[in-house]
């Protein structure tokens, strides 16, 4: 199985755990979700295997989701998936998968446990502080 990451390449956290990845060796499948977009299947099957409710991986920062009213917590799931897939940004990003698992690699941190090979370094955000610790 190939490493994937459902990528926004306009997020720091996003590139940041793209880089995380390539430091280990390894070229994920990279999915820039925006242009993309989500199918209601793939989103439940990410959101299963990562754990994750609709409600976990609404991104509120940065996103229409108080505008379209959805951080009311009586908006139910089936409506948060409709939302999500007719509006790819309301879902909080990366999320990456790997033979290890599925996650919602926010903060960058998170994507360390599915990875095979810890990321080779020192790796640096943009703004020169370290990536990991």
């Amino acid at each position: 199985m190939a490493t994937v990451i459902f990528h926004n390449p306009d997020c720091g956290t996003s590139r940041n755990v793209l880089a995380a990845i390539r430091a280990t060796g390894t070229e994920p499948v990279v999915v820039d979700y925006l242009t993309a977009g989500w199918t209601r299947p793939q989103l439940l099957a990410l959101f299963a295997v990562a754990g994750l409710t609709a409600r976990d991986a609404l991104r509120v920062s940065k996103s229409p989701a108080e505008e379209m009213g959805l951080t009311d917590p009586a908006i139910s799931e089936d409506a948060l998936l409709e939302a999500m897939v007719a509006h790819p940004i309301l879902v909080n990003r990366p999320i990456v998968c790997t033979p290890r698992g599925v996650a919602l690699c926010r903060p960058s941190e998170a994507v360390l446990p599915l990875l095979e090979r810890q990321p080779t370094g020192p790796l640096r955000k943009e703004d020169g502080s370290p990536l990991f610790g």
